[in-house]
């Protein structure tokens, strides 16, 4: 069904030494081969999801009015509504044909993380949207750190590497719409071919075509889970870290056949990031003469504000 190798995150919880070590291996390959895994075995529920789904559907479905209401100046995206066709990727002038929205860190014991942080919006139509989506970020967040606990071993790394950093991270949960498409789409597609820029991303919705993956060989190959899988690749953020080890690939959403343009996509992908502090300078044990260090030194927090500018989600 799809070229992406498929994971089960039960075997690195489940206790079993040897199923443990199995998991490390798959993900571990994967993540160096291609960048991305299908991963079952996760912590979302069905009802969660199916509850999240409806949610955001009724979101999207609220008056333009409405929506724009809860576009927040000032703040780059992080936080609230981002409209139709308003985010771009690297290099493209077109805006992808896609809106969403922004659910970021519920900090916890930490005031100045908490000062820093712009605080999530709370959609006062929606009695649940915003009890579901801080549930399902917690959920995600808690399945990203046992995968980059896994992938810390396979780095030959404490175990526990990426905990600190992730506590309290800059995380972001980003229920994306894709609207039907009305007319020919000048130049553009609905996610145009880009990185993403954070440690990993946990991506709900993958289920049918759409999502592609450039392989080593530069073709483009389809990414599709089964409706239990979450899919989730590698950022450039652990690619600089890893000094290129783990690959970070580049993605796309491609426009559907002309007979279903008149259907909307909706994907809800979750960016690990880590607090701004992390440095992001290449690990000691992935540089040798045959892969020479490759990335400056940077904080996570630095580099977050160049891809933002880049984006043109902020300022210079």
């Amino acid at each position: 069904m799809s070229a992406i190798p498929s994971v089960n995150l039960k075997e690195f919880v489940s206790g079993n030494q040897k199923e443990k070590e199995k998991f490390i291996n798959e993900i571990g390959n994967a993540f160096e081969n291609i960048g991305f895994v299908a991963l079952s075995g996760h912590f979302l529920s069905d009802d969660l999801v199916e509850k999240l789904y409806a949610e955001i559907k009724n979101f999207f479905n609220l008056e333009q009015e409405i929506k724009d209401g809860y576009e927040i100046e000032g703040i780059g995206g992080q936080r609230g509504y981002t409209s139709f066709g308003k985010e771009h990727a690297k290099g493209k002038k077109e805006g992808d044909l896609k809106e969403f929205w922004h659910f970021g860190q519920y900090v916890e014991d930490n005031p100045s993380l908490e000062a820093e942080y712009p605080s999530n919006v709370i959609v006062k139509e929606l009695n649940e949207f915003n009890i579901v989506g801080k549930e399902t970020y917690k959920m995600l967040e808690k399945t990203a750190k046992y995968v980059l606990r896994a992938l810390a071993l396979h780095l030959n790394l404490e175990e526990t590497y990426f905990d600190v950093f992730i506590k309290n991270g800059n995380s972001i949960l980003r229920p994306i719409h894709y609207p039907p498409i009305t007319s020919e789409p000048k130049n553009a597609v609905r996610a145009a071919a880009h990185g993403d820029i954070n440690l990993i991303t946990l991506l709900m919705g993958a289920h049918g075509k759409g999502l592609q993956v450039q392989n080593h060989e530069g073709e483009w190959v389809d990414a599709i889970a089964r409706p239990d899988q979450l899919m989730i690749n590698v950022g450039d953020m652990l690619s600089r870290l890893t000094n290129n080890k783990l690959k970070s690939t580049i993605h796309q959403v491609v426009n559907p056949p002309k007979e279903l343009w008149g259907t909307s996509r909706y994907s809800i992908p979750f960016f690990m990031h880590p607090i701004s502090e992390m440095p992001l300078n290449c690990l000691p044990n992935c540089i040798d003469e045959n892969n020479p260090k490759q990335f400056e030194d940077i904080t996570a927090g630095d580099y977050l504000h160049e891809r933002l500018i880049e984006l043109g989600l902020i300022k210079k």
